[in-house]
């Protein structure tokens, strides 16, 4: 998914006890500087002691099989390959390929010939990035530290979340099951140490260490094809004999880091804990735009309403980390020979539910006309608003309590998506004294109107029904009448304003009752001269 990524954060450990005063005042070395400890003797080959370590807990999420895992479905059997030297080299296929003899490293033509109804797939590094992104947001639900390790690796720290999600493994079951059911292959481990993390996994060791003292046992066992070290380090050090991390550990560290880099170095202290291992975190955007690209044009409404709701699903997923709802979803579909269809959905009220948002695209589907076949779905919103919480009942007697959860702000939902946002209106307040100009028509899904009838505090009350002009009243015996003489119940309420323009009204306002027990709003001129002083109007009905 295309996102505009914010500056990162950049998250630092509290500076462990290193071996010496020197070490104490580094904090983030750049990669190429040159890494100076006190010298190893022969016997010292262990790591410092790991009371100094800090009390964190790094999880691991190793994707192997994420290249092609961020590829669009498909209903064939895929091979992902690569283009190496002009020549394409299969990297990952589908499970169901791995009894016919097509394996990693071999050409395009040697699968086609042995598979010819199999589909090729380039690798894309951009969708795999993005695909990447998209993980990172949806581990953020469970620790507020989340770091790109690497271009198929996820490190979240865990030690603050555990009491959250009920312990370790809770955690790590729902860390799993997510991803699972996301449709990711995922290699888990936890250490407390991101690098060690990063090491068990790509090892495909369901690793749970949270004892500083048992990590050191655990990482001399891994072979050296678990670190990320050129090609040709770890050629040099298997014709020394040297094929795992504890026989690292045990060469002289001064002709080690001479031979192989102060870096390397530094990596086996970061991973045992004799150094801090700062990570940046990793934030996800603002606000929510996803795309969903089609191999060939779509037509078909079942199907754009099945990309529509994954889509959604996905917007509902990013607002749930942050706790957070939109009042607006905007689709825009692609075409190849017309500009693009835009589709607006509007909502009374901030809504996440992917569920809500699919029933109003779904009604405004029925209307909605596209001229050209479909080659891409964009699903973009707005900047994320709180959600309002709803009061609940308790149901105290014997019988459970109902309520009826339906308003006219709801009913307005489906309403505006059948027949269109601008046939439907609300009503809100505007601080004037004159009736006629105290009210407005406002959009009802702009979250800034109501449906009620509003009071402001301190003010008289105002009928349901306004007239459009005041009816002029008739008067007897110095009484005015409707459908029989009025009977003054309150007032007056006096509205002297309005002097500064050419519609500056002078009126007492009464609530009057006529013998049929109809409420009615009326009020009287003050004006001492002119020919409507002292004459009576109807301005309104009460409910």
């Amino acid at each position: 998914m295309p996102r505009s990524r914010r500056k990162p954060v950049t998250l630092w450990e509290a500076n462990p006890t290193p071996a010496s005063g020197e070490m104490s005042r580094l904090k983030r070395a750049p990669a190429d500087a040159q890494y100076r400890l006190p010298l190893a003797t022969a016997s010292q080959t262990e790591p410092l002691p790991t009371r100094a370590l800090v009390e964190r807990l790094w999880f691991c999420v190793y994707l192997p099989r994420l290249p092609l895992e961020s590829m669009p479905a498909s209903t064939t059997a895929r091979v992902l390959v690569e283009e190496q030297h002009g020549i394409h080299r299969v990297l990952l296929t589908d499970p169901e390929l791995h009894d016919t003899g097509i394996m990693a490293g071999q050409t395009a033509n040697a699968v086609l010939a042995l598979q010819p109804d199999v589909e090729l797939v380039e690798r894309s590094q951009l969708l795999e990035q993005k695909t990447l992104e998209t993980i990172a947001g949806w581990l953020e639900q469970f620790s507020s530290c989340v770091s790109i390790a690497g271009p198929d690796v996820l490190v979240l720290e865990i030690a603050g979340s555990l009491r959250l999600f009920g312990g370790l493994k809770p955690l790590r079951r729902q860390i799993a099951m997510g991803l699972d059911a996301l449709g990711f292959s995922a290699s888990l481990a936890i250490t407390p140490t991101p690098l060690s993390a990063t090491w068990l996994a790509r090892h495909g060791q369901r690793a749970c260490i949270r004892d500083a003292a048992n990590l050191l046992p655990a990482l001399r066992r891994l072979p050296l094809d678990c670190l990320d070290w050129p090609e040709a380090s770890r050629a040099a050090l298997g014709s020394m004999g040297i094929q795992t991390v504890g026989e690292c550990l045990r060469l002289p560290r001064e002709g080690f880091a001479r031979r192989f880099g102060s870096r390397r170095l530094m990596e086996l202290d970061q991973a045992t804990g004799r150094l801090p291992d700062p990570r940046t975190a990793w934030r996800a955007p603002e606000r929510f735009v996803a795309v969903f690209e089609m191999t060939d044009e779509q037509k078909v409404r079942e199907l754009l309403l099945a990309i529509s709701a994954n889509l959604l699903e996905d917007q509902e997923r990013f607002l749930l980390v942050r706790q957070q709802g939109v009042q607006r979803v905007t689709f825009k579909f692609f075409h190849l020979r017309a500009p693009a269809t835009l589709l607006e959905v509007g909502g009374a009220e901030t809504a996440r539910a992917a569920a809500h948002w699919l029933e109003l695209v779904r009604i405004r589907f029925e209307r909605f006309v596209l001229p050209e076949p479909v080659i891409a779905v964009r699903l973009e919103t707005g900047q994320g608003q709180e959600l309002r919480p709803r009061e609940v009942h308790l149901a105290l007697g014997s019988k459970p309590a109902r309520t009826l959860e339906y308003s006219m702000r709801q009913l307005a939902e489906p309403l505006a998506a059948r027949i269109g946002d601008e046939h439907i209106h609300g009503v809100t307040a505007v601080a004037e004294h004159r009736p006629q100009y105290a009210w407005r028509v406002a959009g009802l899904l702009a979250g800034e109107a109501t449906m009620d009838v509003v009071t402001p505090p301190g003010r008289a009350r105002r009928p349901l029904w306004m007239l459009s002009e005041p009816e002029p009243l008739a008067v007897r015996e110095g009484y005015p009448w409707h459908e029989g003489r009025l009977s003054i119940l309150a007032g007056p309420e006096r509205l002297e304003t309005g002097w500064w323009d050419e519609d500056g009204i002078s009126r007492d306002y009464y609530e009057a009752c006529n013998p049929r027990g109809r409420r009615l709003w009326v009020f009287r001129v003050r004006q001492r001269r002119g020919r409507d002083a002292g004459y009576w109007y109807l301005h309104g009905y009460f409910g």
